[in-house]
């Protein structure tokens, strides 16, 4: 189980936030995926991940990350960690968006295969909206890369702001990994029913795919 956060929206941000997330996280076992999209040159990154008010590299498990600005980025995430006391830490590359017009596809989500495959060591995989075979010059399906797919929504197919959603059913099929569902949650009326509901459809639908 992974925990999503935004954690730069928060207006009561504090060192309780990241005390009480890392206890529950401890409690419950699951992992925390702090979505903050890392995009700039290395040495910013750095400081970024490392540093500042929010201190993301000492309770987030997985953060990710743009190559847009090229494999400087994910070699300094990649020091960060190594450098670091603490080793249970993960990168993930955003690979392809689900907002529409979305420019993270062809050619950028290639370089974000290629670029993961030189850090297998941190990069543990991609965010994309299915299975990235097809981008991939060789065989990448027995390499250790998973799939988070975003945008998974059983009610509802977008917003007014650009989102594209598609269900767990959809995902699963596509190649997925691991399924983020945010507003089909956190916007239901009963959200932990919701979890359950999304929970019960995603592993069907992976039971489906592996027969």
């Amino acid at each position: 189980m992974v925990l999503k956060t935004h954690i730069d929206i928060l207006s009561d941000f504090s060192d309780e936030t990241i005390v009480g997330l890392t206890q529950l996280a401890r409690k419950h076992d699951f992992l925390i995926f702090e979505d903050r999209k890392f995009i700039d040159i290395g040495n910013t990154v750095q400081k970024q991940y490392k540093g500042g008010v929010l201190r993301i590299h000492d309770w987030a498990h997985i953060v990710n990350l743009s190559v847009l600005a090229g494999p400087g980025i994910v070699q300094a995430l990649e020091e960060t960690i190594k450098n670091g006391a603490i080793q249970e830490r993960g990168l993930l590359i955003l690979a392809e968006m689900t907002s529409k017009g979305s420019l993270a596809t062809g050619s950028y989500t290639k370089a974000s295969i290629d670029i993961a495959r030189q850090y297998p060591q941190t990069v543990m995989g991609w965010v994309a909206t299915r299975e990235l075979s097809q981008f991939a010059d060789s065989k990448i399906e027995d390499e250790d890369f998973v799939v988070f797919t975003t945008g998974v929504n059983i009610s509802s197919k977008g917003d007014a702001l650009g989102q594209q959603y598609q269900t767990p059913t959809s995902a699963m099929a596509g190649g997925s990994d691991f399924l983020i569902a945010g507003r089909g949650i956190y916007a239901a009326a009963d959200p932990v029913g919701a979890v359950q509901e999304y929970r019960k459809a995603g592993w069907e639908a992976y039971q489906a795919r592996i027969q």
